[in-house]
């Protein structure tokens, strides 16, 4: 009697568990269940217990039954919250508020659980970052002709509302034009927060550094914030444009002796420091080639306030060939232009890498 009760109530506990569970019924006929993690419009992802995650082609599927609430997101940017069904070709979403609502398959952009939803809007600071570290050639012409390593990480943290990026960029050479050879030490880093204040204002803040053997820069900082706007912004391309103010403080150590052009020709040396407000003035550029080839472009002006005809300008042209999930290629040009080097240095440096990347997601 006791091995019927407990065969009895092991069938109980396994039915209740498929009632519970997310049901998906395709066209063939087949039932899947399980729980629904989420879907983009295209696919959805079922966890099962057995087979792990399942992905269905949306287009195969006939009917859902869901009794968590689910966040379905449409394609006009509308947003519904409750249990699923399907029923001739549409979802409909139990809501609270607007009773059920129907959406055709079509016009759904995507389905997730609200705790999902909840974690992209306030992922914690160790969770949501994604990014890659570059490592390759470099060729470097300017005030330096020679070519070695370079290293490059980026790593961004976005949520529904804002974003967090921080960089940072490192060229180790020689430079055989100087006599002796002179070791090239080239390091920029930075961060930078933006918020979306609408779907197309954004405003940032950050702070960006540099440090140039060559130039003797001992350290420029570079402290500024202002607006954004996405003048493009969708899946394949991002257009940004961006304008601002910022607070520069940059030192130069004494460099080399140089003769200027004097007669009788005096021997002098150099060591100063620049404080001074500038305008931040700049576009940037991200567009999807195919499934495979990201291209970034950034083009930065900052003249200078305090002494008019004087600026600093940058210019970045990278792109980055998947050859498998984790792993790239890529290619970046820089040039880094300056309209008052220090004595004896030239106005640009022209940077060119290439080597592998490795993505990362965490």
């Amino acid at each position: 009697m006791r091995t019927k009760k407990h065969c009895a109530f092991v069938v109980v506990l396994g039915l209740a568990q498929f009632v519970l569970a997310d049901q998906i019924t395709l066209k063939n006929g087949d039932h899947l269940s399980g729980k629904i993690v989420k879907s983009d419009g295209k696919a959805l992802v079922l966890h099962t217990e057995f087979a792990g995650d399942v992905m269905v082609d949306f287009k195969a599927i006939t009917q859902i039954l869901a009794d968590e609430e689910l966040r379905v997101s449409t394609t006009d940017k509308k947003t519904l919250v409750g249990p699923i069904t399907t029923s001739d070709g549409k979802i409909e979403v139990a809501t609270k508020g607007e009773g059920t609502v129907g959406v055709p398959l079509g016009n759904v952009a995507m389905i997730g659980t609200q705790a999902d939803y909840e974690k992209s809007v306030h992922p914690g600071w160790g969770h949501g970052w994604n990014g890659g570290v570059n490592v390759g050639f470099s060729l470097a012409r300017g005030n330096s002709e020679s070519s070695n390593l370079a290293l490059a990480i980026n790593a961004v943290h976005p949520t529904l509302n804002d974003k967090t990026t921080i960089y940072l960029n490192s060229i180790n050479t020689k430079n055989d034009l100087a006599s002796p050879s002179t070791v090239a030490n080239l390091v920029t880093g930075g961060l930078r927060y933006d918020h979306n204040l609408n779907p197309r204002l954004f405003g940032f803040v950050g702070a960006d550094f540099m440090s140039n053997a060559l130039q003797n820069l001992d350290l420029r900082g570079v402290y500024g914030g202002g607006l954004g706007f996405h003048a493009i912004k969708s899946d394949s391309t991002v257009l940004d444009l961006l304008a601002g103010l910022n607070y520069t403080h940059e030192t130069y150590s004494n460099g080399p002796e140089v003769t200027p052009v004097t007669v009788p020709p005096t021997f002098i040396s150099y060591g100063v420091t620049h404080r001074f407000l500038a305008l931040t003035l700049g576009e940037e550029l991200l567009h999807k080639v195919g499934k495979n080839t990201v291209i970034t472009e950034k083009l930065y002006f900052f003249p200078d306030l305090s002494n008019t005809g004087e600026y600093r300008a940058t210019f970045d042209l990278g792109t980055v060939t998947k050859i498998s999930k984790w792993l790239g290629w890529q290619n970046q040009f820089t040039d880094i232009y300056v309209s008052n080097p220090p004595l004896g240095a030239k106005k640009n440096d022209l940077i060119l890498t290439t080597g592998l990347n490795f993505s990362f997601t965490h």
